[in-house]
């Protein structure tokens, strides 16, 4: 007991002194974008996590163990209306989701498959 007592007294200290952890928001929380800001911000946003909502509208599952969800919310034109997320997880068409992970651009998987603009590593939920 005084072991742990020691070693809350000395994270105590430490707080006081050094001031507490800086805590970045890009760490906690993916900046929410739409899918057309993200078309027109990629270049910035290349492998930070961000965050989209919009509705399924196309599925493709377990190609080179991931499924690629294709996620539109409404906005941009014909060239930036369209999400390419990768993930473990899936959704059907016609879902809500909330999707969050990291731009990826120009990915080429080979074989005549590359995108200028994926959301990789991403978790899928349904969209509050």
């Amino acid at each position: 007991m005084k072991k742990i007592s020691n070693v809350l007294f000395a994270g105590a200290l430490a707080w006081s002194v050094l001031g507490a952890p800086t805590v970045f928001a890009e760490d906690t929380a993916a900046a929410v974008k739409t899918v057309a800001a993200l078309h027109k911000e990629k270049a910035a946003l290349s492998g930070k996590t961000v965050s989209v909502q919009g509705n399924v509208v196309k599925v493709n599952n377990g190609i080179m163990g991931r499924n690629f969800v294709h996620v539109r919310d409404g906005t941009g034109d014909e060239s930036s209306n369209n999400l390419i997320v990768t993930s473990k997880q899936t959704a059907a068409v016609g879902d809500k989701v909330a999707v969050k992970g990291v731009v990826v651009l120009n990915r080429d998987f080979g074989s005549g498959y590359s995108y200028p603009l994926l959301l990789e590593q991403a978790e899928i939920s349904p969209a509050k």
